[in-house]
Parts: structure tokens; C-alpha cells; sequence
């Protein structure tokens, strides 16, 4: 898949909003892993984020450090999630989520090389702002991946152009301050946040950070074009495996898309 695929998927969807469920690669186990990306495309997800196991995973909350240190314990790599990906092959496009230090110390030409023949369609590099690596920005540029930004609640006007000027794919912006995690509701600004990115880009707008129940989702969906469920559905999979992760995603996916 390439970056024509995330294109090609947000076409299809048309005015229906798109469910983008994360998925630690190799929690509990790289097996379970394979299944629970399996099922959550079986459920209904329009994306998959994958993300790569790092050991100082500043931006992301209890469960996902939980869940990147079990993976990092079961032997996983930035090498065993691009195999973990091309196993699962999946009929969805797949967003590899990860920190710049994996992809460095992989080599930057070769990880987006690799990533992309594993069957990747996009990148998210969580600690690198726009701007920040020119090198690194255009080796992925290159690619047939898409360069997909993540733009905060605080990020100025100026900033937010020069954030979205080279992205492609979509725009995923964090819906609130702090670190990944469930939360009780989403924020009551988040409208004006949508609307703001929106006047900035004409990609497709992915809310993510503290959106784990259906309500949410849907809450979520009214104003942005994608929803981003990543601790609510690693901790469903850490209660019940794959189906647990497949029964959640069916339903986020039905609330999503109504």
C-alpha cells in the first residue's frame, strides 16, 4: 500500500467518518498481536495504526507504556513490526505510529523503504515537530508513505501552517493536553479546535487522545473527519484478547460511521 491508499480510503468514505484504531505491535505477544490487527480490521476500522515499541515513550500514558514495555519484553523491534505488519495484511491502510529514535537507529532510507514494502501506508513520528529534521522529513517525503503531522490544541496560527504545509495523508490532532489515556468525555472545545486545523488544511482532520467509548467516538465524529482509539482498546485487549479488541472496535466502528 502506499500513500494513495490513505487517499484512495478517505474517498471511499465520502461524508462517513473514519474509525483509526492503535495497536500496540506485539501485546501481549507478536501472535496476539497479528490477531487483534486482524480483528479490529474485521470489525470495521478504515485505518490501523501500528504503533512501534519504544523504551521512553514520553507522550503516552499508563497503558500504552504498559503495553510498549510488554512488547519490548516479549523481544519485539522496529524489524518485528514490519514483519508483524506484512504477516497481518491487512486490506485496510496501515499508519506505523513511532518515536524518531527506532527509525534512527534502523537507518531513516532504510526503515521507509522497508516499511513501505511491509505494506505501510503512512508515518507518524510522535517527537519530531515539522521543521525540526529537514533530512528526516525528506526521506519520508520521498517515500511512498505519507507524512502525517500532529498538531496540539496549542499550536498557533503560524505554527499550524508550517505544520500542515508538508503533510500529507491527514492531519491528526491530540484533542487535549497531556499524555494518551481514556478520559470521561471529550473536550468541550474540541469543535473549535476541528475548525481551526480545518482553516489551515485541506486534508482530513483524525481526533485522537482520551476517546474511548462509543459515545465518544460519536461525539468525536460530529466534528472531526476520523476518530483515533488507541489505551480503551489496548486495555480491552489485555482483558479479553482478540475478540475483546474485535467486539469494542464493532463498536466504535457503528458509532463512528452513523
Amino acid at each position: 500500500m502506499s500513500e494513495h491508499s490513505i487517499a484512495a480510503r478517505w474517498q471511499t468514505l465520502g461524508d462517513q467518518r473514519a474509525l483509526i484504531p492503535y495497536v500496540t505491535a506485539g501485546f501481549p505477544t507478536a501472535a496476539v498481536s497479528r490477531d487483534v490487527l486482524r480483528a479490529v480490521a474485521r470489525a470495521g476500522a478504515d485505518f490501523v495504526e501500528v504503533g512501534v515499541p519504544f523504551s521512553d515513550p514520553l507522550a503516552d500514558g499508563p497503558t500504552i507504556q504498559r503495553t510498549t514495555q510488554t512488547a519490548l519484553e516479549q523481544g519485539m523491534t522496529a524489524a518485528g513490526v514490519l514483519t508483524l505488519i506484512r504477516e497481518a495484511a491487512l486490506a485496510v491502510p496501515v499508519i506505523i505510529m513511532t518515536y524518531l529514535n527506532p527509525v534512527l537507529a534502523y537507518g531513516v532510507e532504510r526503515f521507509v523503504a522497508d516499511a513501505h514494502a511491509a505494506g505501510a501506508a503512512g508515518l507518524i513520528l510522535t517527537d519530531l515537530p515539522a521543521g525540526a529534521d529537514a533530512a528526516v522529513e525528506a526521506a519520508v517525503t520521498r517515500s511512498p508513505l505519507a507524512l502525517i503531522r500532529l498538531v496540539a490544541p496549542t499550536t498557533d496560527d503560524t505554527r499550524l501552517a508550517a505544520a500542515v504545509s508538508g503533510a500529507t495523508g491527514f492531519v491528526y490532532l491530540i484533542s487535549r493536553l497531556g499524555v494518551t489515556g481514556a478520559r470521561d468525555q471529550i473536550p468541550v472545545d474540541l469543535e473549535q479546535h476541528v475548525r481551526r486545523v480545518r482553516a489551515a488544511t485541506t486534508l482530513p482532520i483524525a481526533v485522537g487522545f482520551g476517546i474511548g467509548t462509543p459515545a465518544q467516538a460519536a461525539a468525536a465524529a460530529r466534528y472531526a473527519d476520523g476518530v483515533v482509539v488507541g489505551s480503551a482498546l489496548m486495555d480491552a485487549v489485555t482483558q479479553g484478547g482478540a475478540q475483546a479488541a474485535e467486539r469494542l472496535v464493532g463498536e466504535l466502528a457503528a458509532a463512528v460511521h452513523a
